[in-house]
């Protein structure tokens, strides 16, 4: 099949940024504080933050649900898309990185609009649907370890409403996905991953080159 993607060199893609971005000073802060950790390499993008502004906006999203927070930049870029009622819940297992959202979160003001529970997600997951939150949740993004990206997944789909939305980052893994020779735990499971959203018959799905692959699935 002929490839009809445009490659994006660093060139293009700083002139994308130049073009588009409407970063504004908060998180430009976040972005270059996060950059300078050991794992600063697992922060979103910020064209990927802005076009998910942008999806939780067309939807018209009144609560969502986070499953990996890091430092908080997809939060605020969600957080900042919700109405003033608006409500997202962000699950994350490290202190050290959420402190770091919790201050961002106040410096962008939607600290009001956040919920952060540090505890295994799947824990908090399953949590909510056990105290009745099933088929609540307008939006979710999941962006955390591989392995488990399958029960987060069912989980946010228990989660979610009729017509709503799940993001599901790092789905085409720096290329490894697409590479035969890599077998590791995070490559082999989103292979698995990936080719068991396209048999889910319960979702409407689109895969998008955008940042390290971005999954949009719509709940049926």
């Amino acid at each position: 099949m002929a490839n009809r993607s445009l490659k994006l060199t660093d060139k293009l893609y700083d002139y994308l940024l130049d073009v588009s971005l409407r970063e504004d000073k908060v998180l430009a802060r976040l972005r270059t504080e996060t950059r300078k950790l050991p794992l600063g390499i697992m922060q979103i993008g910020p064209d990927q933050g802005q076009f998910m502004s942008l999806i939780v906006k067309l939807i018209g999203a009144v609560k969502a649900i986070e499953v990996g927070t890091f430092t908080g930049y997809s939060s605020i870029c969600v957080a900042r898309a919700l109405p003033p009622k608006g409500r997202l819940i962000c699950c994350d297992v490290s202190e050290a990185y959420t402190a770091i959202a919790r201050k961002y979160w106040a410096l962008a003001k939607v600290d009001h609009k956040i919920s952060l529970k540090l505890a295994p997600a799947t824990q908090s997951l399953d949590e909510l649907i056990k105290t009745g939150h099933s088929g609540t949740f307008d939006f979710a993004f999941i962006d955390a370890d591989k392995p488990n990206y399958g029960k987060y997944y069912e989980c946010c789909l228990t989660l979610l409403r009729p017509g709503g939305l799940i993001a599901v980052d790092n789905v085409l893994w720096s290329g490894a996905v697409a590479d035969s020779r890599k077998r590791d735990a995070d490559t082999t499971a989103l292979r698995a991953f990936n080719a068991r959203l396209k048999r889910d018959k319960r979702v409407d799905i689109a895969m998008l080159a955008i940042g390290d692959g971005l999954t949009l699935a719509r709940k049926r």
